[in-house]
């Protein structure tokens, strides 16, 4: 019986050899081909919008050291964009001219050797550099803003990739849970956070310096915003890794014993990387969006810190019918429109070139 069962036995293995074999090639033709396929380039919308948010990044980034520099202010030194002087507030931007009673005050200013602020884009209510907050505004936002998304993206990566590669109850009980977390209206949630951790903040305000505070407001955004924006990335990634893991490959990396953080980390992972900068990319603008309504609504980033948000809200306090300072609320409105449909432009972009559907034609 030993002897008749070896030609069977060696049959098996040829034809497991010629399965492996024909895997082989067609996986290496597979890998092939897909290297030989060039990636198209960015659209027209997609290059427009990476080179707005550029000078967006090269504006606000790259002019830190000129908007959070000191400069005298009265007796002490302090950072551009919270230097102030009450005797030169509210004077108008560059592209209007100066009355008698302005020029009167800057003259004075100049003469008793009082800070003067820039008037690019004119000064706030409390003689501040508008553009010098405009610019340190962006950076705290566009920081905020990408650091939001990238506890969102990494918390749905990894809910996404458990709930998918378990299956099962597993499964079943962590896409309950986002579900239940969907049905809860997330700006709340946020709000409701940012105001149980002011509550701790006075109470213990007395022992907390003003950078200490303005630290943990913007840790306590970090986490809001990050910990609601998960949800649809997780519910993305549990699907790709449930259609990656009946996909051949995997089923012969389950075959041949390769354990669960080698499939995730070698197999699954890179070709996740598509809809992850996707979602980045689009999940971007929402967590700006985010903070910038928080920080309108006095609940985000909080003065003297600026922000895209709160020079909003400062703004629309001037727009009145008889002397209506228009730019103070447009400057941040603009900023806010630009990066958000620059970042909307490239991650449609982004969808479009790493969409696994791309190219195929309905028959």
């Amino acid at each position: 019986m030993a002897t008749q069962n070896q030609p069977g036995s060696a049959m098996a293995t040829g034809h497991s050899s010629g399965n492996t074999s024909g895997s082989t090639s067609g996986n290496t033709s597979g890998h092939a081909a897909t290297r030989g396929t060039a990636r198209p380039r960015l659209g027209t919308a997609g290059r427009i919008g990476l080179a707005v948010l550029g000078l967006v990044l090269l504006a606000c980034v790259g002019t830190l050291p000129w908007s959070m520099g000191s400069v005298a202010s009265g007796a002490t030194r302090m950072a551009r964009y919270e230097a102030s002087n009450l005797s030169l507030n509210l004077l108008p931007p560059l592209w209007v001219e100066l009355d008698a009673d302005d020029l009167a005050r800057v003259e004075e200013a100049r003469q008793a050797g009082r800070y003067v602020p820039g008037r690019v884009l004119g000064t706030d209510r409390l003689g501040r550099d508008v553009l010098a907050r405009l610019l340190a505004g962006g950076s705290v936002s566009l920081l905020v803003g990408l650091s939001a998304a990238a506890i969102a993206v990494l918390l749905g990566t990894l809910y996404g990739s458990v709930a998918g590669a378990a299956g099962g109850r597993v499964d079943a009980v962590l896409m309950r849970i986002v579900d239940i977390l969907f049905g809860l209206p997330s700006i709340l949630l946020v709000v409701l956070l940012a105001v149980a951790v002011d509550g701790i903040i006075e109470r213990r305000g007395a022992d907390l310096s003003l950078p200490v505070r303005q630290v943990i407001n913007i840790a306590t955004l970090l986490v809001a915003i990050g910990g609601v924006s998960w949800l649809t990335m997780a519910r993305v990634i549990r699907g790709q890794v449930m259609s990656l893991r009946a996909k051949p490959f995997m089923e012969a990396c389950r075959a041949i014993g390769v354990g669960a953080p080698r499939q995730f980390r070698v197999h699954l992972l890179p070709n996740l990387v598509g809809p992850i900068v996707v979602y980045a990319a689009l999940a971007v603008p929402a967590a700006i969006l985010s903070e910038s309504f928080l920080s309108f609504l006095g609940i985000g980033v909080r003065e003297p810190l600026p922000s895209w948000g709160n020079l909003a809200a400062d703004g629309l306090g001037e727009l009145n019918t008889v002397d209506s300072r228009w730019w103070l609320l447009a400057a941040p409105c603009l900023a806010i429109a630009l990066t958000l449909v620059s970042l909307n432009f490239l991650g449609d972009e982004l969808r479009e070139r790493f969409d696994p559907m791309r190219g195929r034609k309905v028959a």
